[in-house]
């Protein structure tokens, strides 16, 4: 890192740094109640509160968000008349999956090879730690020269929406010129990258029924329909035969003309098994961040271990379905409801929900905010220029704060990089990384005071 005194600073916070997210990490808190604990989100919360007000946060508050869980805000003024920058994470985790598959435990912070390994270590309780050392290295230099709102949410994985209801409710609270999100990631270590579209999304269940009740599949199978096999027709009519999605009347051919993937280095990061062909058409960007994806996240149906010689009656599933910026999610949902009912086969009876939904983003990367982005990238990363890359998941606050603030300019960094391998086993963070992204979060504060 450069000799400048923020980038020394924060080089000297790294330890406590590593401290806090262990301490952070340490809690389980996954917003899926019947799961784990509340009491472990709860504390989550409490530990973010504590060092908000540590810092000299004033109005620090757990927010009690409509679908039960807490959100964290806080407020550090600045300079009269200062711009306002908003800034974003969440605490809540993904389950860690089988633990027993971890390397070592999930909410224990790690460090092997050079990397810190633990759940929400990049997802995104290091993008709180992120924030933090930002702001500090500031107070310690010539101090913080906008009023800063930091907002930490306590469900964004579970899309439940609460933060996005209670935003709509106080729309004054978050109000900002400017928002960092910090929830989404390099497009790979050492590549200063800001995320300019997002993937919206809608999640809709599936259920298909046509008998009163199991049968002998020796007794009647070959006649009776079967419930399993019509879902399975119908959720196959979702991908053509190289895998694009195909769902009636939604578009598949959009372009992304911005930063290339390479279809090997593609390969490498989704760890694609050899011999095994990537899906779709177009390029590798073209698929993952311009164009629909359908993913079947579960179906219902008789384990293999425990199974009976039985023709189905009833059987469900969960379809996912990705929609880029340009779709509305909503339009998205009903064609993909109109979709799964049109092409359910031998009059199978079949009913569709929607459970959950979140709209594309699109950010306006010509406004002063990104400007000062990219200078201060350009100091954290020496010799390396700020990238633009669309992003495949989805953060549906977004759209909620892009229209309840029209005019304020929204920024997506984070540490969520290919490596991280966030949402799977083994989910972990570059310590590199988090000192350059901090870096760089406090440089263009500044830069961006001064614009």
């Amino acid at each position: 890192m450069s000799s400048n005194p923020v980038a020394e600073t924060v080089a000297s916070l790294m330890p406590r740094a590593r401290t806090e997210l262990a301490e952070l990490v340490a809690f389980q808190s996954v917003a899926d109640f019947d799961q784990y604990p509340k009491s472990e989100s709860e504390g989550a919360a409490n530990w973010i509160a504590d060092a908000l007000r540590t810092e000299g946060f004033t109005d620090v508050a757990l927010l009690d968000t409509p679908d039960g869980t807490q959100s964290v805000y806080g407020y550090l003024p600045g300079p009269a008349g200062a711009k306002t920058v908003l800034l974003y994470a969440h605490y809540d985790v993904q389950p860690p999956l089988d633990e027993a598959a971890w390397t070592s435990p999930p909410f224990e912070l790690t460090e092997r090879d050079g990397r810190w390994y633990g759940r929400g270590a990049a997802d995104c309780k290091g993008g709180l730690i992120m924030h933090l050392l930002a702001l500090r290295a500031l107070k310690a230099d010539a101090g913080v020269p906008v009023n800063v709102k930091v907002i930490a949410e306590g469900s964004e994985e579970q899309g439940t929406g609460g933060l996005e209801r209670y935003a709509e409710e106080h729309p004054e609270l978050l109000a900002a010129d400017t928002i960092v999100i910090g929830d989404t990631g390099n497009f790979r270590v050492g590549l200063p990258t800001v995320t300019s579209t997002l993937r919206g999304m809608t999640l809709v269940r599936i259920q298909v029924d046509t008998l009163e009740g199991n049968l002998h599949s020796g007794q009647f199978g070959g006649a009776a329909p079967d419930a399993l096999a019509a879902l399975i027709r119908v959720l196959d009519s979702l991908r053509a035969e190289d895998g694009s999605t195909t769902v009636d009347g939604l578009s598949g051919d959009s372009v992304w003309d911005g930063l290339a993937y390479e279809e090997e280095q593609f390969r490498k990061d989704a760890k694609v098994l050899d011999g095994v062909e990537l899906i779709g058409s177009g390029t590798v960007a073209d698929r993952i961040w311009a164009r629909p994806a359908v993913t079947v996240l579960g179906i219902d149906c008789p384990p293999v271990v425990g199974a009976t010689p039985s023709v189905q009656a009833g059987a469900r599933a969960l379809v996912s379905l990705r929609v880029p910026p340009g779709v509305d999610a909503g339009e998205a949902t009903k064609l993909l409801q109109a979709h799964l009912e049109a092409h359910t086969p031998w009059g199978a009876r079949v009913s569709t929900e929607q459970i959950g939904q979140g709209q594309a983003f699109r950010a306006d990367t010509t406004s002063p905010a990104y400007r000062a982005m990219a200078d201060a990238m350009a100091v954290a990363y020496p010799g390396q220029d700020m990238q633009y890359a669309g992003q495949g998941g989805s953060i549906p606050l977004c759209n909620t704060l892009a229209a309840l603030y029209p005019q304020a300019e929204i920024l997506l960094i984070g540490l969520s990089e290919p490596e991280a391998q966030i949402h799977a086993l083994n989910e972990s963070v570059s310590p590199e990384e988090l000192e350059r992204l901090s870096v760089a979060e406090a440089l263009f504060l500044r830069n961006y005071a001064t614009d």
